[in-house]
Parts: C-alpha cells; sequence; structure tokens
C-alpha cells in the first residue's frame, strides 16, 4: 500500500480561542476548564500544536511552562506565541471494529472504552462509530454527543460482530462527525486489527482528511494470530502522523488500562502556536521538531505532530473525498 507524503496543513482560516493555565507552582495536576477564565487567541496562518510531553518511562510529564519548549521548522527556531495547558475539553469518536475477528473481544473492548469515558473531562464530547463493512453511528439521531457512561456502551453493542472490515470508512465518518462538534480539539481512538478490505476510501485519503482537521488519532491494535488481514503498520501510521500514539497489547486484558492511558495522555496535552518564520505559500513541505528541557526533569521527549504543507492558496471549500454512507440506528437500510 502506498503511504502519502501530503500529510499536514497549516491551521484553517479562523480564530481559535483556547484557554490558558492558571498553574499553581504546588500543583502538578493540570486544571480543568472551570478553574481558568483567561482566554489566548490563534490567529490565521499559526501552526497549532498539541504536544504530549514524556519522561524516559513515558509518564507524562506536568507543569512545564512555554520557556521549557522549543520548536525548530525546517531547522529553524520559531517563537511560541501562544501556550496552553489546561485540561481542555475534546470531541472525541470511539472507532470500534465489529467485524467478524472481534466477536469474542467485544466485553473487553466495551469495558475499556467505559474506561476511557469514566476517566474523560465530564465536558468532553463523545460518539461512537461502529463498524464491519458498513459504518454506523452508534448513538440515536437526536443524540450527537454524550458525556455519560451508560449510552456510549449501548451505542458500542448496536452492531453485530461479522462480517469484513472497512476500517477506512468508519475513520472518514468519525471525522466527519468530529466538524459538529464545538471543542477546540479533535481526537479519535481506533480500536481494531488495522486490516481493511471493504472501505471506499484509501489510506491516503483518510491520512489527508485526518491532516486538514487537526485529528489526533490514538490506535488500539487487537491481533489474531491467524488474521491474515492485520495491519499493524497502518495503526502505527495513523497515529504516528497526527500525533498520536499507536499501541499493540499482547494480552485483551490490557486494553482497560490503555484506555485509561490514553484519556490521561489527552487531559496532559500542551498547546503550542507559532508563526512560521517562512511564510511562502509555496506548497512545500516544512519539517517539525519540538524539543523540551526542564531543571531536575531529566530527559523528555515530545510527540506530536512532524509537519506539514505550506497552503499554495487559501482553501476554498472541502476535500474532494468520496463520503460514505454512514448509518444511524434509527435509519432504514
Amino acid at each position: 500500500m502506498q503511504m502519502v507524503a501530503w500529510r499536514y496543513l497549516l491551521v484553517p482560516l479562523l480564530v481559535v480561542a483556547l484557554p490558558v493555565i492558571s498553574r499553581s507552582p504546588e500543583k502538578s495536576n493540570v486544571p480543568s476548564p472551570q478553574n481558568g477564565s483567561t482566554k489566548i487567541k490563534v490567529f490565521v496562518g499559526q501552526v497549532v500544536l498539541h504536544a504530549t510531553t514524556q519522561n524516559r518511562r513515558g509518564v507524562a510529564v506536568s507543569g512545564l511552562e512555554k520557556n521549557d519548549f522549543q520548536i525548530y521548522e525546517d531547522g529553524i527556531l520559531q517563537r511560541i506565541e501562544a501556550f496552553s495547558h489546561e485540561d481542555i475539553p475534546v470531541t472525541v469518536g470511539l472507532i470500534v471494529d465489529n467485524s467478524g475477528s472481534m466477536k469474542p473481544k467485544r466485553a473487553e473492548v466495551v469495558a475499556a472504552a467505559s474506561t476511557f469515558a469514566r476517566a474523560s473531562n465530564p465536558l468532553d464530547q463523545m460518539f461512537v462509530v461502529n463498524f464491519n463493512e458498513k459504518v454506523s453511528l452508534g448513538l440515536a439521531d437526536e443524540t450527537p454527543f454524550t458525556d455519560q457512561v451508560a449510552p456510549l456502551e449501548v451505542a458500542l453493542q448496536r452492531m453485530p460482530t461479522e462480517g469484513r472490515t472497512a476500517l477506512y470508512d468508519a475513520i472518514a465518518a468519525g471525522i466527519e462527525q468530529l466538524k459538529k462538534g464545538n471543542r477546540d480539539k479533535k481526537v479519535l481512538i481506533v480500536i481494531s486489527d488495522g486490516g481493511d478490505n471493504a472501505s471506499a476510501h484509501t489510506l491516503k485519503e483518510i491520512l489527508i482528511l485526518a491532516a486538514q482537521s487537526n485529528t489526533i488519532i490514538y490506535t488500539i491494535g487487537l491481533f489474531d494470530e491467524t488474521d491474515a488481514d492485520k495491519n499493524p503498520r497502518v495503526l502505527k501510521e495513523l497515529a504516528r502522523d497526527t500525533g498520536g500514539e499507536a499501541f499493540i497489547p499482547e494480552l485483551l486484558s490490557e486494553v482497560i488500562p490503555l484506555c485509561a492511558r490514553i484519556a490521561h495522555d489527552i487531559r496532559n496535552q500542551y498547546t503550542i502556536a507559532y508563526s512560521p518564520t517562512n511564510s511562502a505559500q509555496d506548497g512545500a513541505h516544512r519539517s517539525i521538531l519540538v524539543k523540551a528541557s526542564a531543571p531536575g526533569r531529566g530527559r523528555l521527549v515530545v510527540r506530536t505532530r512532524t509537519g506539514y504543507f505550506a497552503p499554495t492558496k487559501p482553501p476554498e471549500g472541502p476535500p474532494s473525498v468520496p463520503q460514505p454512507r454512514v448509518r444511524t440506528p434509527n435509519s432504514q437500510p
């Protein structure tokens, strides 16, 4: 399968308000959004990064300041113009594989998704996309999002576990649903074996859609040794390109703590924005490297998207990518 080179874009030409932290030096936890009333603004042409910072043990590091970060674009140091480390509510979609191979794993997947919901910000907007060879929104038509665990558990069990796998169509439907949310940060959590044998979309189209929407994708790969369609490389590619993380658990029992870890990761991200010193609208690829260092913190690793393509002209409309027909619980076949 051929990978796509065009993965990243500048943020849309909008002014986006993001909450900024009011941090007490005695506390290491990220404050809740109710505690912060100050706002920072991200302006036209700025690149916005959602960055996870970890120590060498893989533990998320809180309490860093703006001056602890350095952003390099094509090797040139950039000036950080907006910075936040508040627990920003997100719009988040659970993209769950319901193909035949997932049937013995359903109970653990539902429990893991419930764990994620309980560990999330209470102001998050959550939804479910179920898929086998068909794609279906799990919540009812009149409920595009929820912040409650019980409706999510029901939504996760609406589709029978049978048939083939339309992974790319499901992610496309998730990105489309994210657009209907009103939270500044957009996240998808994909639970699948990474195989696809039924989609109208291609991986290339999905990477473009994810880049244009600034969606962060986390993936959890559940594999059977006998599954000929498994593709962990796709799951790793989706996560790496969007600033998320890919997990390949050896045991099914590890899925529940992994979902709790993802929820913690999302709530501990730094939001950083800068205006590129290279303002040429030449469509060229620009690489991004983010570093972090602080006294007494040891070696720090920053995970975020690794580049973007400069625009050639202002966007004129949505991408010309075919959209799948998405069924809802109330729609007719």
